[in-house]
């Protein structure tokens, strides 16, 4: 992964940088900042605004190539629209916006002035934007960045309050840098990112002041997790629960809990997948990549918060040891299921790791995040995720943090009626709902199976963590999803 931007905060000053960004108002209204950096080419500025039909809408991007009057080879400007109505999401994208302009021509350092009026908040969520819009991920690439041209630019907001803005901005960098982490694990090759590999990138968390604990097979033998288990053995690779926690919170006080599927390359195992497309297999792994970028960002940001995350490590492959459909198998909550469709995996993961974590920890709640369900890709495409739960207060506090940050979630049903369906003869459950219908509900309750009436959510992130849509900050396959607006969720109702 190459990290294409940079940020740095400092004061007004005059002009240094040879690209110069400012910002106006609609009908090319200049902020006195604006101005000062303008100075006499305000004139040739709105006759090229007037030429380009630019009058400062929001999104809007006017670019000057050596403006007369400007010692400066190149001026942008970039619109606002009614500064009032601007959200919190709308500075994050317009940071990305910007940054991509500077990217598309190759800048290396440019001067960003920021209105004064502006918040210290908005100041560090323009620049979040930024930082998420520089992320490629080009590892192996060997014929390498020249080829494109790529070059690293170098931002400074300048701002009226530096330090005000320096505060808020290491908290929005602690999150952006969670979500990167996130994109970096999905869009990482299964052949170098094995469960063992992955639980090793949960290790490296604790120099950042999390606890974090390991259990090999051997433990979760001990510990009965044999459906999680069940569906690594077709693997010569073995299986990881790895388990991290933050202590930000008071002495004592329950944690909250995040769980995450992290199959790291599926298969299908035996009820094998068509191989057209299975390449992106890959990133089945996506609600563990976002659980261990939501620990990287409350922990950077030292969140006041008790918090648990779960990361459930298998690769589900076909092999003389694999799982077969028909096998019946005993998960760590004693109940015993079986198994229908080796591919339906992720929720046989999830439910011994949710069972594990309400056991131990006794958490206020738990939210689980998995690429589970194509059901719910084909409900939802991949324009919001798909949430199950029980507990409104909870749900309500997800769909609502998704809104502000522009990570869409919708709220989809549980009931008698689906849970009816994983029902079996042979056994306490069943891991499909035995027909094509309603299979993102049916996932949902046999998880729900798992919690032992511990409050819950589940966020079925198909369709919304791999193959995303291309948006301001995001450019690539992987988006980090879920990082943001549940590091906002924590942020608004349950720290301090």
């Amino acid at each position: 992964m190459t990290q294409f931007t940079s940020i740095k905060v400092a004061q007004y000053s005059d002009a240094t940088a040879p690209v110069q960004v400012v910002f106006a108002s609609e009908e090319l209204g200049f902020t006195a900042e604006a101005e000062g950096v303008i100075g006499a080419a305000k004139e040739t500025i709105e006759r090229a605004a007037k030429t380009a039909d630019f009058t400062g809408k929001k999104s809007g991007i006017l670019h000057l190539l050596a403006p007369a009057g400007l010692k400066v080879d190149r001026l942008i400007i970039a619109g606002l629209g009614k500064v009032a109505e601007l959200t919190e999401q709308d500075w994050v994208n317009l940071g990305g916006e910007v940054a991509g302009k500077l990217l598309a021509l190759k800048t290396e350092i440019a001067d960003v002035t920021f209105p004064s009026e502006a918040t210290p908040q908005q100041a560090a969520d323009f620049a979040q934007g930024a930082l998420l819009r520089g992320y490629k991920f080009d590892t192996y690439r060997t014929v390498k960045k020249e080829a494109d041209g790529d070059k690293h630019c170098e931002i400074s907001i300048k701002v009226a309050d530096a330090a005000a803005v320096q505060t808020a901005w290491v908290e929005a960098e602690a999150v952006a840098q969670g979500t990167l982490l996130a994109r970096t694990l999905v869009d990482e090759p299964a052949n170098t990112l094995g469960p063992v590999e992955f639980a090793a990138k949960a290790q490296r968390l604790s120099e950042m002041g999390v606890e974090v604990e390991i259990l090999d097979e051997d433990k979760m033998q001990e510990l009965g997790m044999n459906a999680l288990l069940a569906v690594g053995q077709g693997s010569v690779r073995p299986s990881r629960l790895a388990v991290m926690t933050w202590n930000g919170g008071k002495d004592g006080e329950a944690p909250i809990a995040f769980v995450g599927k992290g199959v790291v390359f599926d298969t299908g195992g035996i009820s094998l997948k068509p191989g057209a497309g299975m390449e992106d297999m890959k990133g089945d792994m996506g609600g563990a990549a976002a659980v261990i970028g939501l620990m990287k960002a409350l922990a950077g940001r030292k969140a006041a918060v008790n918090v648990v995350c779960v990361l459930g490590l298998v690769e589900n492959m076909p092999d003389g040891n694999a799982i077969r459909p028909g096998d019946i198998v005993k998960t760590m909550s004693g109940q015993t299921v079986e198994i229908l469709n080796t591919d339906a995996e992720g929720r046989l993961v999830l439910g011994d790791a949710l069972w594990y974590t309400q056991d131990r920890f006794a958490p206020k709640f738990m939210i689980d995040l998995a690429t589970l369900t194509g059901a719910c890709l084909v409900a939802l495409a991949g324009h919001r995720a798909g949430v199950f739960s029980e507990d409104d207060d909870l749900s309500d506090h997800i769909c609502k943090a998704g809104e502000t940050t522009a990570e869409k979630m919708w709220r989809l049903p549980l009931g008698d009626e689906y849970d009816k369906m994983i029902d079996t003869p042979n056994a306490d459950m069943r891991n499909t709902g035995g027909a094509r219908w309603g299979g993102a509900s049916t996932a949902a309750v046999y998880l729900q199976r798992h919690t032992n009436k511990t409050p819950w959510a589940h966020i079925d992130v198909a369709g919304t963590a791999m193959g995303s849509k291309k948006n301001a900050i995001s450019q690539g396959w992987a988006s980090g999803f879920g990082v943001r607006a549940l590091n906002r969720m924590v942020k608004d109702h349950y720290e301090g």
